[in-house]
């Protein structure tokens, strides 16, 4: 029979996991969108004034503090992973790499330490 500090101690870590798995996802689906509409405003810009070079309005958008947080708190949780990218200049790349090790780290790497917790009381 399971106490009840083992079974506390697991949701915390499941409810934890899940939590960071959200925000590491919703920060990455924020820079894809944020992503495509650069790309689509670059490429808006470049048709209209030909393939003359203009300054990004992009760079120099104004984040919500939502957005920020979001950032903030994702860049927080994925800079364990950031030594495996630290060499790649793409942004993509470097997103798409620390997002699959932090859900690999934070989904099963969690999930498993709960079922060997829950296993081993």
């Amino acid at each position: 029979m399971t106490s009840g500090l083992p079974s506390a101690i697991t949701g915390l870590l499941l409810l934890a996991s899940r939590i960071a798995c959200l925000i590491v996802i919703a920060a990455f689906v924020v820079f894809v969108v944020d992503q495509a509409g650069s790309a689509s405003a670059h490429q808006q810009n470049e048709i209209s004034e030909g393939s003359a070079p203009t300054p990004s309005t992009s760079s120099a958008k104004h984040e919500s503090t939502l957005h920020r947080t979001l950032d903030e708190t994702s860049d927080a949780l994925t800079s364990p992973f950031a030594s495996v990218v630290s060499g790649s200049e793409s942004q993509w790349t470097i997103h798409i790499v620390r997002t699959v090790l932090a859900l690999l780290a934070y989904g099963l790497g969690v999930g498993f330490l709960v079922r060997f917790i829950r296993v081993r009381v």
